[in-house]
């Protein structure tokens, strides 16, 4: 898969791109607000595992986001079963050195559209953001996914227990 947006494209992972992502993945303020499953601090040998789970991915759903063909964040979904099989939940991240660029924007946009071309069964699409994560809060809106609720207390990050915000994008809401 390949999307050329301005300024990144969003791609397949490859094994070459580890170095990369171990070196903008090791920052506390991202790992801060992504699922624990994303280790603090982030070598390389956490590098190699991720993209060999990549690789073993059947759709592939985990992809780069990459800046002069350089891996400088992730963006994925995650199809869900049972009752949740008509959506499917999505997350992202970017380097630091990438923030405010509009980069992860253009990326959730993309990807987005892409889930739902290629999923003509899911109905949603949606993101649970840390309630004091202001930016993914923006970047969601920007794209269009719309507050859903507030989950009180529903996940503990760093010994903290914290709300997190339910967004959702409707197939029917357009792109």
């Amino acid at each position: 898969m390949q999307i050329t947006l301005p300024g990144c494209v969003v791609r397949d992972w490859r094994f070459e791109d580890a170095p990369s992502l171990a070196r903008h993945a090791n920052d506390a303020r991202i790992a801060r607000n992504l699922r624990d499953a994303f280790p603090h601090p982030y070598s390389l040998a956490d590098a190699d595992a991720f993209l060999t789970q990549v690789d073993r991915q059947r759709p592939r759903t985990f992809f780069a986001i990459a800046v002069d063909d350089e891996a400088v964040g992730g963006i994925g979904y995650t199809l869900h079963t049972d009752v949740e099989r008509v959506g499917a939940e999505i997350g992202y991240w970017i380097g630091v050195a990438y923030w405010g660029r509009g980069l992860t924007t253009a990326a959730l946009r993309a990807v987005t559209g892409y889930v739902f071309q290629q999923h003509p069964e899911l109905r949603r699409v949606w993101a649970v953001p840390f309630a004091g994560n202001t930016a993914s809060i923006h970047v969601l809106e920007r794209v269009g996914y719309r507050l859903e609720g507030r989950m009180r207390e529903s996940a503990i990050k760093y010994g903290q227990v914290t709300d997190q915000l339910l967004y959702a994008k409707l197939r029917s809401d357009g792109l």
